[in-house]
C-alpha cells in the first residue's frame, strides 16, 4: 500500500521527461495513484501520450489552460470516467520568447496578459473546474520559483506572474479550506527542464545558484516530487496556502 493507493489525480504540464512534473507523476505513480495527463496541442501529445501510458494511464487528455472549453472538457471526460478526484498538479507557465530576452521595462501589454493568463489564472481556472469533483476534499498544487519574490536575470514578466501564481494560492487556500481541499505551491530551484531554456544566460544563473546554495548543488525533479508527495498526500492534511522551498536552500543564502 503506497501513500497515494486509491488515489486519482490530474497533472497538467508534462512537456518531456525533463518536467518537473514528470518527476511528479513518477513518484505519484510509484506510490499507488491513478494518474490522468493533459497536454497542450498534438505537438505535444507526442511527447505525453508514450510518457503517460509508460505509467498506466488512460486518460490522455487536450486542455490548452487558455481555452475555457477546453479545460471543461477535460474535467468533463474525467467526472465521466472517474466521477471524482482527488488531486490536482498545475505545472502551467508561458511568456513569450521577446518578454524574457528583451529588457523589462518593454514588456509588452499583450505579452502581460498572455503571461498572467497561462501562468496564473489558469491555476483558478483549473482548479474551478476540478472543485466539483473533490467530493471528499483534495490536495492542489502548483510550481513556483524564487523569481516571484526576488528579481532574478532576464526572468522579468514571468516573475510577476509567478507573483500572481503565489497569491492566488493564497486566496485559494483562504477560500476553498472549508471545503477540505488543500492549495499549495513548490518553489523549486532551477532544473534544466524545457522552460528553463527560454531564459536567457541560463546556464550562467544555473552555475551561480549551485555554487551559492547552502548544499552547493541543484535539485533533481525527483526531490520536486517528493515534495510533492507530501503536500498532495495526507501527510500534509494541515497544510495549505504555503509556498515550499524544494532550492538546496538558495533561498535563505545571502552573499
Amino acid at each position: 500500500m503506497g501513500l497515494m493507493t486509491g488515489k486519482k489525480g490530474i497533472i497538467l504540464g508534462v512537456a518531456n521527461d525533463k518536467s518537473i512534473a514528470w518527476g511528479i507523476a513518477q513518484k505519484l505513480h510509484q506510490e499507488g495513484a491513478t494518474l490522468a495527463f493533459t497536454y497542450l496541442n498534438e505537438v505535444f501529445e507526442k511527447r505525453v501520450r508514450p510518457l503517460a501510458e509508460s505509467l498506466g494511464a488512460d486518460l490522455i487528455l487536450r486542455c490548452d489552460v487558455s481555452k475555457d472549453a477546453e479545460i471543461e472538457g477535460a474535467f468533463q471526460e474525467i467526472e465521466q470516467k472517474w466521477g471524482a478526484l482527488d488531486f490536482l498538479v498545475h505545472s502551467v507557465a508561458y511568456a513569450g520568447r521577446d518578454e524574457l530576452r528583451q529588457p523589462f521595462v518593454q514588456t509588452s501589454r499583450e505579452g502581460f496578459r498572455v503571461a498572467l493568463d497561462i501562468s496564473a489564472y489558469s491555476l483558478i481556472a483549473v482548479t474551478k473546474a476540478a472543485l466539483p469533483l473533490m467530493k471528499n476534499g483534495g490536495s492542489v498544487l502548483t510550481m513556483t520559483y524564487l523569481g516571484s519574490q526576488r528579481a532574478m536575470p532576464n526572468y522579468n514578466v514571468m516573475g510577476v506572474a509567478k507573483a500572481a501564481l503565489e497569491a492566488t494560492v493564497r486566496y485559494l487556500a483562504a477560500e476553498l479550506g472549508e471545503k477540505g481541499v488543500r492549495v499549495n505551491a513548490i518553489s523549486a530551484g532551477p532544473i534544466r527542464t524545457l522552460a528553463a531554456s527560454g531564459i536567457s544566460n541560463f546556464s550562467e544563473i544555473f552555475g551561480i545558484m549551485e555554487n551559492r546554495s547552502p548544499m552547493h548543488r541543484s535539485v533533481t525533479t525527483a526531490e520536486v516530487g517528493n515534495s510533492a508527495l507530501y503536500l498532495l498526500s495526507e501527510m500534509s492534511s494541515g497544510v495549505t496556502g504555503e509556498v515550499h522551498f524544494v532550492d538546496t536552500g538558495y533561498n535563505i543564502a545571502g552573499l
